[in-house]
């Protein structure tokens, strides 16, 4: 948590923000439970994506475009591919603040406060700009209402209609091969329409020309979250109405802390990070804290280990929560677990790491017998080159510093966001005894 200097300064902002609108209502957070329930139940998959931290410099409606756009196509990738709903959640209107391992950063012998994102403070490295500055949170939240009046009228407005899908094409899907198999399978979804038209199925109803789309944030900057709280007037529970689902990261996510007791107070569809450091004991107590009716789709168990650790730690949490009955969403976070610093000091996550992790979490799902109901990926829908690999795009080190946008750690591109989607499609396929989406499958 930030220590501001100016106490009177930080609690005028939680006023102002206490006074301001909702973000998001309750009964959209209580919608969204209930679609977790189904993937609680193995009934439906989670696809959550979107910047690893927004900037307010860079906010831009094309920005949020391309990556609802990526994040449509790859739902239709895996509801078409799995047969299967998918629940779209992006990390969007809500995620500025970092979590931080140091308090200070030193450069060429002078040290400063750590950049711990745009709600807080500033990247440019000079006194005034690392201050802590409770002033920002109220920009994130201008900001955030912005992006979330865009993501509405996306989804609402006729951008999200099926039979406009192959509007949806970015640049890279003409280019790629991945983009020729999309296209294909695009022609599959208008074959499958006309049959339904053909029958005599409605398809100008909203199912087919809306989008269900939910943002989620980490809850740390418990300031301004519990500034965004409201009791919902229809059930007197509380909800954060920052974001419709919150979630709880492997730093903040202690017995004892505020996060938990914070996030186990609101009735928002929350999520905790789990690495292989967490014991299955302490997975159960983090569980009933955060859980203690059991209610499917209340709790997400989003996993970020790495591909081996994952295969040696995972089967014994699996098999604590079975064994007590506990009902939880689980989650593949493959891209936390695999960042390296490549040869050139650019921080950057190779894809085929990112991709045998994914392989892992399903194959030990398999040994299991249990559900894995979703995947959790920091990327852009932005032409970006800040993780290595690929089987498109074969992004080498050499290339990082060619689109090296980030200002916080590296992205997976539309290219290679589409690229693990059709591998988690095939995958789901396969578990359910369906053939492949392409004979080269």
């Amino acid at each position: 948590m930030p220590i501001y200097d100016d106490e009177e300064e930080l609690v005028k902002v939680e006023h102002a923000l206490a006074k301001s609108s909702p973000l998001v209502f309750a009964g959209e957070c209580r919608q969204l439970h209930e679609h977790l329930a189904k993937a609680a139940m193995g009934q439906s998959f989670l696809l959550m994506g979107g910047d690893c931290a927004e900037s307010f410099k860079e906010f831009h409606v094309d920005t949020i475009r391309d990556t609802f756009r990526v994040l449509l196509q790859m739902a239709l990738v895996l509801t078409f591919g799995g047969s299967m709903p998918v629940i779209k959640v992006g990390r969007m209107a809500g995620q500025f603040a970092k979590p931080r391992s140091e308090p200070q950063e030193e450069v060429n012998g002078l040290k400063l406060p750590s950049y711990r994102g745009d709600i807080i403070n500033s990247e440019s490295f000079t006194e005034e700009a690392r201050r802590n500055n409770p002033w920002r949170m109220l920009d994130a939240y201008h900001q955030s209402t912005q992006t979330l009046n865009i993501l509405r009228a996306f989804a609402t407005g006729g951008y999200a209609d099926i039979s406009r899908l192959h509007a949806w094409n970015l640049d890279f899907v003409e280019k790629s091969e991945e983009g020729s198999r999309y296209r294909k399978l695009a022609s599959k979804v208008d074959e499958s329409l006309r049959f339904m038209k053909a029958i005599g199925v409605n398809t100008e109803s909203a199912t087919f020309k809306q989008a269900q789309f939910y943002t989620a944030h980490e809850c740390l900057l418990l300031s301004y979250e519990q500034a965004l709280t409201r009791q919902d007037s229809t059930t007197g529970k509380w909800y954060d109405c920052s974001a419709h689902m919150l979630w709880i990261g492997e730093r903040t996510r202690q017995l004892d802390g505020a996060h938990l007791e914070f996030t186990r107070g609101i009735g928002n569809p929350l999520g905790v990070k789990i690495s292989d450091k967490i014991t299955p004991d302490e997975l159960l107590e983090v569980i009933d804290n955060l859980n203690p009716n059991n209610i499917p789709g209340r709790l997400s168990l989003i996993v970020r280990m790495g591909a081996d650790k994952l295969r040696e730690h995972l089967p014994a949490l699996i098999r604590a929560v079975q064994k007590e009955g506990r009902f939880v969403v689980w989650v593949s976070d493959p891209v936390h677990g695999n960042t390296i610093k490549a040869e050139n000091g650019l921080k950057t996550r190779p894809f085929e790491k990112i991709r045998d992790e994914l392989r892992a979490f399903f194959d030990v799902h398999d040994q299991m017998g249990t559900h894995p109901g979703g995947v959790h990926l920091e990327m852009t829908g932005k032409d970006v080159t800040e993780c290595i690999g690929g089987t498109i795009q074969d992004i080498k080190v050499d290339d990082l510093n060619k689109r090296y946008h980030t200002h916080c750690d590296p992205r997976l591109n539309g290219v290679q966001a589409l690229e693990l989607a059709f591998l988690i499609a095939e995958r789901m396929r396969s578990r359910t005894g369906l053939p492949p989406l392409f004979n080269d499958a």
